[in-house]
C-alpha cells in the first residue's frame, strides 16, 4: 500500500530522483506524501496531504537541496489522512528522519515508555515512535546503524522503514520486516523503494531485502546484517527484464487500458515458464490429500477458475478458498499432507502471508504463484512458478489476473500428463488450445474495444447490475463484478446463474441490467432458460458469448461475439470486454482508473 523511496548520490542533488520515484508508487494507492534531505547538516522536510502532483504545487518539493533523501507514499492506518500524519516523520531533535510501511502492534505501549521520556509525539500514527525510539540509543553514543538496530529489536509487528540522520549524512539505514523493501543499485548512487517499479529508470540491478534484513546504503556500496544477530549476510544482486518503457503508460492515456492491451504479449510470456518450476508445482500438487487455492481479491477469482481447470482435466478435486477466511474455516484441518497453493500478484499480500504463515507452521506444504521476484511469497513457499507479467500500475488488476489463469492452465495441463486420467487426444486438445489463446485474447480486443466503448456510456447511467454464469462462467461473472465496482462504483451483484432463482432474482424488473456470460459449453443450453427467466421479469438482457451463436443473440437486446476457444480457457477470453467496460465505464464517470478510491495495489496490512 504505502510506498517508500530513498536515494543518496555521491555528487548532486537527489530531489528530481526522489520526486519520479514517488510518482511511480503512486499505483500503490496513498493519502498523503512526503520528502527529507540533509542538506548542510540539517535536515528539510515537505509533506502534506493530498497527491503528489498536488503537494508540489503547494510545496515545490523539487525545491529540496542535498545528496541524500527519503519519500514516502501513505495510506492511513493510523491517523487520519493529513500533513502532519503525513511521512517522514522526526525525532524531538529534528535531525533524525522516518519513512515506514506496515503496521506496529506495540506502538502504544512504546509510545508511552518514551512520553515518560519527555518526547513529544506530533501525529497520531505508530510510525512516530521509529525516530524517538532512535533518538533514545542515539542519545546514549550509539552510532546510526546500531540505534536503528536496537529499536527495531523492540519493535512488534509489520514494518519497511529507510532512516537518515544529519549526524551521519553519508548513509540510509533500512531494516525489514513483513514489508516489502529492494536497494537499487545505480553508477554513482545507490537507491531504495519498496517496489523495484520506481527505481527502473536508474537501474535494473536490484538486491531484495529479507524479513529480519537491516541495510546500511551509501552512494558507492551497501552492508547487510541481521536485526536478530548483526551478523553480516549476503543478498545476491538481481538483474531484472523490466525496461522503463515496460512501466510508462506507452501512449495510452491511462496505465489500466495499456495493460489491458498489453495482454497478449503477457500471456505469450506466461507460455514460457520454465518447465522444471512448473513439474516442481506439479509434484507437490499431485501428492496432497487435500488442495487449498488460497487468495484475495481478483486473484481469488483466478484461484476459483483454477480449481475447475484441476478437477475437469486433471481429476484432481481443490478447496478455492479467500485467504482471509482460511484460518477459521480450515486452519485446524490442516496438516502435514496438505498443499496450499498461494496466488499473490504482488506476493505481498498480508491476508495470504498470514494465512501460509499459519499453514506451514502445522506442517504444510506451500507453494506459489507471484509476479513479483524476491516477494515474501517467493522465499516463503517451497516451490513457486512466475507469471512473467511485468509491472502492472493501474491499481485494478487486468495482465496480471489472465497471466494467473494462464499460469494456473499450465499446471493443470502438467498434472493432467502426470496424473493420467483423461485421454492424450483430450491433452493435446487442450495444450493447443492454450498456445491459441495470445492470438484470440488479441481478436477480442480489435472485437470488443469500440462496442464496449460505446456501451459504457449506457452503463454509466445504470445504479446497479446483475451479473451471471454457470461452471467455469461464474468466476468470469464475479472478476466482471469485481472490476466494475473498482472502478465506476457502480453497485453490482454476481451469482451462479442456477443460483439466481433462489433470492436474487427478487431485484429484477423492468429495464434492469442483466449481462450473462455465455461461452459455448456444456452449460449454455441451462443458461438459455436464466436468460428466458430474466426475461420474463423485463430485464434488459447483455450477453458475451460465441461468434456465431445465433439463438443467444436474438434472445439478448446487446450481444457481443468472441472467438471460440476450449471451454476451460473461456475466462481469459471472455473476462477482456468487461475489462474494457470497467475502464469505458470508470472514464464516463469521470474517475481516474488508475487510482480507484480507497483501493490499493498490494494490501499489506490486514
Amino acid at each position: 500500500m504505502c510506498g517508500i523511496t530513498g536515494c543518496i548520490i555521491g555528487q548532486g542533488n537527489v530531489a528530481k530522483i526522489l520526486f519520479n520515484s514517488l510518482k511511480r508508487l503512486e499505483y500503490r494507492g496513498y493519502d498523503s506524501a512526503g520528502v527529507s534531505t540533509i542538506y548542510q547538516g540539517k535536515l528539510i522536510v515537505k509533506k502534506d496531504a493530498g497527491k503528489i502532483d498536488e503537494i508540489h504545487s503547494r510545496l515545490d518539493l523539487l525545491d529540496l537541496p542535498g545528496n541524500i533523501g527519503i519519500a514516502h507514499t501513505r495510506w492511513a492506518t493510523h491517523g487520519a489522512p493529513s500533513q502532519v500524519n503525513a511521512h517522514p516523520h522526526t525525532d524531538c531533535t529534528g535531525s533524525i528522519a522516518v519513512v515506514h510501511n506496515g503496521v506496529l502492534e506495540n506502538f502504544m505501549e512504546l509510545k508511552q515508555e518514551l512520553e515518560a521520556r519527555k518526547h513529544v509525539f506530533r501525529s497520531k500514527t505508530d510510525t512516530e515512535v521509529i525516530p524517538h525510539l532512535i533518538e533514545e540509543y542515539v542519545k546514549m553514543g550509539r552510532g546510526l546503524a546500531e540505534a536503528v538496530l536496537e529499536a527495531c529489536r523492540k519493535l512488534r509487528g509489520s514494518y519497511a522503514i529507510a532512516v537518515i540522520f544529519t549526524g551521519e549524512p553519508d548513509k540510509i539505514v533500512l531494516a525489514r520486516n513483513e514489508s516489502p523493501l529492494v536497494i537499487g543499485l545505480a553508477k554513482g548512487m545507490n537507491l531504495t523503494a519498496s517496489d523495484a517499479a520506481a527505481l527502473i529508470e536508474h537501474t535494473n540491478k536490484v538486491v531484495f531485502l529479507e524479513n529480519g534484513d537491516m541495510a546500511i546504503v551509501t552512494s558507492n556500496g551497501f552492508k547487510i546484517i541481521r536485526i536478530d544477530t548483526g551478523v553480516p549476510v549476503e543478498r545476491k544482486i538481481t538483474e531484472l527484464s523490466w525496461t522503463l518503457e515496460m512501466a510508462t503508460k506507452g501512449g495510452y492515456p491511462h496505465y489500466m487500458l495499456k495493460e489491458i492491451f498489453d495482454q497478449p504479449n503477457v500471456l505469450r510470456e506466461a507460455l514460457r515458464i520454465q518447465e522444471r518450476y512448473l513439474d516442481l508445482l506439479t509434484e507437490f500438487l499431485d501428492r496432497g490429500r487435500e488442495v487449498f487455492l488460497i487468495a484475495s481479491g481478483t486473484s481469488y477469482n483466478a484461484c476459483l477458475v483454477g480449481s475447475y481447470m484441476f478437477s475437469k482435466l486433471a481429476r484432481l478435486s481443490t478447496y478455492p478458498v479467500i485467504a482471509s477466511e482460511f484460518i477459521e474455516n480450515y486452519g485446524s484441518s490442516i496438516g502435514v499432507d496438505t498443499v496450499i497453493l498461494a496466488v499473490s500478484q504482488s506476493g505481498e499480500t498480508a491476508d495470504v502471508l498470514t494465512s501460509i504463515d499459519y499453514a506451514r507452521y502445522r506442517a504444510a506444504t506451500i507453494i506459489g504463484i507471484t509476479n513479483v521476484l524476491g516477494s515474501t511469497l517467493t522465499r516463503i513457499a517451497r516451490a513457486y512458478v512466475l507469471q512473467n507479467a511485468g509491472p502492472e500500475i493501474g491499481v485494478a488488476a487486468t495482465k496480471t489476473f489472465t497471466s494467473q489463469l494462464m499460469v494456473l492452465a499450465l499446471l493443470a495441463l502438467r498434472l493432467a500428463r502426470k496424473r493420467g486420467k483423461v485421454s492424450q487426444y483430450e491433452v493435446d486438445e487442450f495444450q493447443d488450445e492454450l498456445r491459441r489463446i495470445p492470438e484470440l485474447v488479441e481478436k477480442t480486443l480489435k472485437i470488443s474495444n469500440d462496442p464496449v466503448k460505446n456501451l459504457a456510456r449506457e452503463v454509466a447511467r445504470f445504479s446497479s447490475m446483475f451479473f451471471l454464469g454457470r461452471g467455469i462462467s461464474n468466476a468470469t461473472a464475479l472478476e466482471a463484478r469485481l472490476k466494475i465496482m473498482e472502478l465506476s462504483y457502480i453497485p453490482c451483484i454476481a451469482y451462479p446463474a442456477g443460483e439466481s432463482k433462489h433470492g436474487p432474482i427478487s431485484v429484477v424488473e423492468d429495464g434492469y441490467p442483466v449481462f450473462f456470460i455465455a461461452p459455448n459449453d456444456d452449460a449454455r443450453k441451462h443458461l438459455i432458460g436464466n436468460i428466458m427467466e430474466m426475461k420474463a421479469r423485463g430485464a434488459k438482457i447483455f450477453c458475451v458469448g460465441a461468434e456465431g451463436d445465433e439463438e443467444i443473440k436474438q434472445l439478448s437486446d446487446w450481444y457481443l461475439g468472441l472467438p471460440s476457444t476450449h471451454p476451460l480457457l473461456s475466462p481469459i477470453v471472455y473476462v477482456v470486454p468487461f475489462q474494457l467496460l470497467a475502464y469505458y465505464a470508470a472514464i464516463e464517470r469521470g474517475y481516474d482508473p488508475d487510482k480507484p478510491r480507497n483501493l490499493a495495489k498490494s494490501v499489506t496490512v490486514l
